[in-house]
């Protein structure tokens, strides 16, 4: 009895583990389960597959071919005997025969095959691994909008308890008739504001987190919680330029290197078509036996009396095919040409979209420092407010309004310091960099 009840105990020790194991996220739990779940990269993933599936065909074009052939048939009718008359037969004939036959040489058209379905299937890893960044950095900055909804609904609360505390010592001077009545209830409904601050911002959270698991793609559960990270160390203003992140991107970014690849790609295709223009050299060999039953012999002797086997090259010299080879190369010139515009049409937008986002990241730099400034401006005004409020010497309306300078203000600088966070992920995420 005893061992089944610490059996109970056990399991339900672990299952409570499990329990409060699975209720909490972390950052890099919320990124595989994304990039587990999205199907963008599930597609992504196939096409890469399949591109492997085109290389590993590219390279056993090389191997020889091998095929076996069987035919029978039955030949009925009259024929002619020694003696001159004519009689009713029927033959059985069958042969059999294995051949097998290799390219030796096709202008390297192969060899160009095999290495353009090379790099295609780099290129489609690139664009896997594309994918899994680009549900990477959505996660990323989406966990940071929780974290920074999370402060902001701690900021409500350290609000709510600064207004409930000063009415709480205003209702009780108010019992001795030393408040006016005026500034009561201007406390009372800057109390309740605060209260409506505090729904707002828990709504906030939930709305956030809303975001994070539908970019998961896993059913909403608001109980579960997140491991905390904090932007209170902040790095300094951020010391690369636009030209230098786009320089680490070039040699980095995962779709710019794909796109390069592909230009590679266009032109070993290029080279494989044009082999095909070349003359081509097979070599071929092959074994094969007979039997008739209007021959003389058994079966077996005749298989075996009639085997032969055969070995040759072949030379095909390509003259005249409607001029579709010569078309096939001049389509091959454009996909080339085609490859190197969208290389350079991506790495231009890739540029333009670094200039961009380095100048979001500098105004937002900037405007965490200003609002810094604002912050311990506001919070000395309303220290100064509230000794004089408490001593008599300030209306309800200028205490009210230091107050709401400085809730403003702090709500302001949660904002501000998570908008340059995330925009310095940005910047790292186009230099390869999604660590955290």
């Amino acid at each position: 009895m005893r061992y089944f009840k610490f059996l109970l105990i056990l399991i339900f020790c672990s299952a409570t583990a499990t329990a409060q194991t699975d209720s909490v996220y972390t950052l890099q739990q919320c990124i595989d389960i994304a990039i587990k779940n999205n199907l963008d990269v599930r597609q992504s993933e196939l096409q890469m597959e399949r591109r492997r599936i085109y290389y590993q065909q590219a390279r056993e074009n090389l191997l020889p071919t091998l095929s076996g052939n069987a035919n029978h048939s039955i030949n009925s009718g009259r024929s002619q005997t020694a003696d001159l008359t004519y009689v009713n037969r029927q033959v059985f004939n069958g042969s059999y025969s294995l051949g097998s036959d290799v390219t030796v040489f096709n202008g390297l058209a192969l060899i160009n095959s095999i290495k353009q379905t090379s790099l295609d299937y780099q290129a489609g890893k690139l664009d896997y691994q594309q994918a899994k960044n680009n549900i990477s950095l959505n996660v990323i900055t989406t966990y940071l909008q929780v974290m920074n909804s999370q402060d902001q609904y701690t900021q409500s609360q350290n609000q709510l308890a600064v207004s409930q505390k000063t009415l709480e010592r205003r209702e009780i001077l108010n019992k001795d008739g030393n408040v006016q009545p005026q500034d009561l209830y201007d406390l009372r409904g800057e109390t309740a504001g605060s209260k409506i601050n505090l729904v707002t911002s828990r709504s906030a959270i939930y709305s956030s987190k809303l975001d994070l698991f539908q970019i998961m793609n896993v059913p909403f559960d608001k109980e579960i919680a997140l491991v905390r990270l904090t932007a209170d160390e902040l790095p300094g203003n951020y010391d690369l330029t636009a030209s230098q992140v786009y320089n680490a991107a070039i040699s980095q970014f995962a779709q710019i290197q794909a796109a390069d690849l592909r230009v590679k790609s266009a032109e070993k295709g290029l080279a494989a078509t044009k082999g095909y223009l070349y003359p081509s050299l097979g070599f071929n060999a092959g074994i094969s036996t007979q039997y008739s039953s209007g021959s003389a012999g058994s079966y077996d002797n005749q298989i075996r009396n009639n085997y032969g086997t055969g070995v040759g090259l072949g030379l095909r010299i390509p003259i005249l095919s409607n001029f579709r080879q010569r078309n096939q190369v001049s389509l091959a010139k454009i996909d080339l040409q085609n490859a190197r515009y969208t290389s350079e049409a991506t790495k231009v937008s890739l540029k333009q979209q670094i200039e961009k986002a380095h100048v979001q990241m500098t105004m937002a730099y900037e405007r965490y420092q200003i609002t810094a400034e604002q912050v311990a401006a506001f919070s000395e005004s309303f220290r100064i407010a509230d000794v004089k409020f408490n001593e008599g010497v300030l209306n309800s309306v200028d205490f009210l309004n230091a107050k709401v300078n400085m809730d403003r203000a702090k709500i302001n600088l949660i904002n501000a310091r998570y908008d340059y966070f995330i925009r310095t992920k940005i910047l790292d995420y186009y230099q390869g960099k999604m660590s955290f």
